[in-house]
């Protein structure tokens, strides 16, 4: 059987991980996770991106050497798949030799091929995106956009690889797979980058230029162009394992659609005569307070101190639950803290403790069995009905990348679990002596645990500690499959819960973490 082979974008080194890189990251996992729970044999690379003129010049500013600045940060980027609990299989620098060796013999395979040539270009270059730009790229008052930075007109010999060849190929591979890149309205974006005649790609920059780079296997007065090089990442973390390529999903930014991956990538692969990934996530940007993101302004996540002080499974759900997977989005302050204490706090962990304590107080803490009279009373099996509805749902649209429904969906689920709470109030019944209270309420205690089972059965993907922390108070250790523990049933009954939990406390002040609300 193929494993799923899902990778994230490798992020540049140029500077430390932000918001964006935690999000797509923990975007990546949610999916793994998910995959996994649902049977497959998953396999999950992400990495970093280390050569280029930007790394050259930074460390040449920090007076260090590009490798050593490179490992510094790339440790960086180690340190947050840690924190944030990511559950990548491999991690992968371009400065690897696994990954250089590759990168060269695939060089030479396009060079004999004849697909690489060499000629004189004119024109201009934009040294923040590492890019030579054309005239379709200025804005109509012809000023260049501002995502190019420093924009300079240059002459030099350089290689090309012939892009320009495939464009009618890859026209027809967008319109025979629609679903090569999600969500569906950016491949339309891409076939119209593609209505005007594409130039072929400069992979090269010479050495007196740029010498932080992997050296042309054909002329070593060469270094190879940053993007044919980080590209190649997908494939050269992957090619000595078996059944692995193509991937199943290239997970990026919406900023590195068009043209590094949705054009560069596949005719790349095509031209060396490999399969195409099967698809490309491209996901949105974070704002932050309604504006661009800017550590100059002091307008920024740090999101690995946001972690420590809120918790990493907090993080998790709010970008996870915030965002549209595809839709760009705002972090602000006031709305992590207003889906934190409504849904974590007063929702999930109020059942949490209501589950533990009244478990406690009338049945010795240990979950007692229901009573089959009483589990056809209308609020039991209003509930049930309602938690088949909810996990058929989840499913549905946690394939369709539709995350944030699916928690919108599940913690509707809780609330109604505290709801039933409230109608059957287990507190007044555990005061009666008559036999039918007491059924009911050994019901409805074994209702509530099995619920708040369940409830937290959908979170492990996008919440793992918590639903683990969960699991734990309440005594269970799951086994079989997930889809299997997805069933109500009386699972819980005869375990021994905690006395209580504490699993969102009362957040501090955010003063060095977040921008103020």
């Amino acid at each position: 059987m193929k494993t799923f082979y899902i990778t994230t974008a490798i992020d540049y080194v140029n500077g430390s991980p932000h918001l964006g890189h935690a999000y797509e990251k923990v975007l990546t996992d949610v999916i793994a996770r998910f995959r996994r729970q649902m049977g497959d044999t998953v396999y999950f690379l992400t990495g970093v991106d280390e050569h280029g003129q930007k790394v050259q010049q930074s460390a040449k500013k920090r007076g260090v050497a590009p490798q050593a600045f490179c490992d510094e940060v790339s440790h960086e980027f180690r340190a947050m798949c840690a924190k944030l609990n990511i559950s990548n299989d491999d991690f992968i620098r371009t400065t690897e030799p696994r990954h250089k060796t590759v990168v060269s013999r695939l060089l030479q395979q396009l060079f004999n091929q004849g697909e690489i040539y060499k000629a004189e270009y004119q024109g201009f270059y934009s040294t923040r995106q590492e890019q030579f730009l054309q005239e379709k790229d200025r804005q109509p008052d012809g000023s260049w956009p501002e995502i190019f930075g420093e924009v300079t007109q240059i002459t030099e010999s350089n290689y090309f690889f012939k892009l320009a060849k495939y464009q009618d190929w890859l026209i027809q591979h967008l319109k025979e797979n629609e679903n090569f890149i999600f969500p569906r309205y950016r491949q339309k974006q891409v076939i119209e980058f593609l209505s005007e005649p594409l130039n072929d790609l400069c992979i090269s920059r010479p050495r007196e230029r740029l010498e932080w780079g992997i050296e042309l296997p054909f002329d070593s007065g060469y270094v190879t162009y940053v993007w044919f090089d980080a590209l190649v990442n997908y494939y050269s973390a992957v090619e000595d394992k078996p059944g692995l390529w193509p991937a199943d999903f290239h997970v990026i930014g919406k900023d590195i659609l068009v043209p590094p991956h949705a054009v560069y990538w596949p005719i790349m692969l095509k031209a060396l005569g490999l399969p195409t990934p099967k698809s490309i996530l491209a996901h949105g940007w974070w704002s932050i307070n309604g504006t661009k993101m800017s550590k100059s302004t002091g307008n920024f996540v740090e999101p690995m101190a946001f972690a420590d002080q809120y918790g990493v499974d907090a993080l998790r759900f709010f970008m996870i639950r915030e965002m549209s997977v595809g839709q760009d989005s705002d972090f602000s302050l006031n709305q992590f803290l207003s889906r934190y204490n409504s849904e974590l706090a007063n929702n999930l962990g109020n059942l949490v403790n209501r589950t533990l304590n009244m478990t406690n107080r009338f049945a010795g803490g240990v979950v007692p069995a229901p009573e089959e009279s009483a589990l056809n009373f209308e609020p039991e099996r209003e509930l049930r009905a309602l938690w088949e509805k909810t996990r058929d749902e989840f499913i549905t649209l946690c394939e369709g990348f539709q995350f944030h429904i699916a928690l919108e969906r599940a913690f509707a689920f809780v609330t109604a679990t505290n709801r039933y709470v409230e109608q059957r109030a287990p507190w007044k019944l555990g005061k009666s002596t008559e036999p039918a209270d007491q059924a009911l309420l050994r019901t409805s205690l074994a209702t509530m645990a099995e619920a708040l089972r369940l409830g937290a059965s959908l979170l492990p993907a996008v919440m793992p500690d918590t639903t683990d922390k969960i699991y734990g108070v309440l005594g269970y250790s799951p086994t079989g499959s997930w889809r299997d523990s997805l069933v109500w049933g009386e699972r819980l009954t005869g375990a021994k819960v905690a006395e209580t939990a504490i699993l969102f406390p009362r957040p501090q002040a955010p003063d060095t973490v977040v921008a103020k609300p």
